[in-house]
C-alpha cells in the first residue's frame, strides 16, 4: 500500500497524520500534481491529491474517503467514532475544516495567476468563507480539550492540518489571536511526532 500526495498538501497531511497514529505501515509517493508528467491523473481521474493505492491496484481517493478506510483496517486507536451522534459530530467537524481548506487553497492559486487575471471578488468571497468556518470551529471547541470526548479525533486532526495551512500559506492571517481556543489545540497537537512528521515543506 502507498500514499500519493505532495509533502504541502494539507489533505494529504491529514491522511499521513491518520497513517502514523493508527501505527499502519504505507509508503510515501511525494508527486506535484501540477506537473505535466506527473502520475497522479493516471491514478486518480480528478488529478487530485492524496491517492491511497492498495496492494491489489485499487485507488482510493478523497481524503475523506482515505481516513475512513485507514480508521476501518486498523483497530489501533479509532478516530472515526460509531455512535451515530458522535460520529457526525467528528465528521461534521472535518467537513468545516476541511471547508476552510478548500477555500484556502483556492485563494492560493488564485494568487498565483498574473495579477491581471486575478478576480478580486472571488478572493474575497472565498476569504469571507476562510474567516466565517475559524468562527464556526472556534465555537465548535470552545473551552473543551478536543472537540470530541477527552481524546484526540479525526475533528481534531483536520482541524490541527487546515491551521498549519494558514501557518505555511497565510502568514498574514493572526488567527491564533483571533481565535484563542484553536491557538492552543494547534500548539497540543504539535508536540505529537505525527505532526512533527509531516510538518508541510517547499
Amino acid at each position: 500500500m502507498k500514499l500519493v500526495s505532495s509533502l504541502t498538501s494539507p489533505f494529504g497531511r491529514k491522511a499521513r497524520i491518520v497513517l502514523l497514529e493508527k501505527k499502519i505501515p504505507c509508503q510515501l509517493q511525494v508527486e506535484n500534481p501540477w506537473l505535466p508528467d506527473s502520475v497522479v491523473a493516471t491514478i486518480n481521474p480528478l488529478g487530485k491529491v492524496p491517492v491511497l493505492v492498495l496492494e491489489d491496484g485499487v485507488s482510493v481517493f478523497d481524503s475523506r474517503v482515505i481516513v475512513e478506510y485507514l480508521d476501518h483496517i486498523s483497530p489501533v486507536g479509532h478516530l472515526i467514532p460509531s455512535e451515530p451522534k458522535s460520529r457526525m459530530v467528528v465528521r461534521g467537524v472535518e467537513a468545516l475544516a476541511d471547508g476552510v481548506t478548500d477555500a484556502a487553497v483556492l485563494v492560493f492559486l488564485e494568487r498565483k495567476r498574473p495579477l491581471e487575471q486575478q478576480s478580486t471578488d472571488w478572493m474575497t468571497l472565498q476569504t469571507k468563507t476562510l474567516f466565517s468556518g475559524l468562527e464556526a470551529l472556534s465555537e465548535a471547541i470552545g473551552e473543551k480539550p478536543w472537540f470530541l470526548g477527552n481524546s484526540m479525533t479525526l475533528a481534531d486532526i483536520a482541524c490541527g492540518c487546515m491551521l498549519g495551512y494558514l501557518d505555511f500559506r497565510f502568514n498574514e492571517i493572526d488567527w491564533r489571536s483571533a481565535h484563542p481556543n484553536l491557538d492552543k489545540l494547534a500548539d497540543k497537537l504539535a508536540t505529537r511526532p505525527s505532526f512533527v512528521e509531516t510538518v508541510p515543506v517547499l
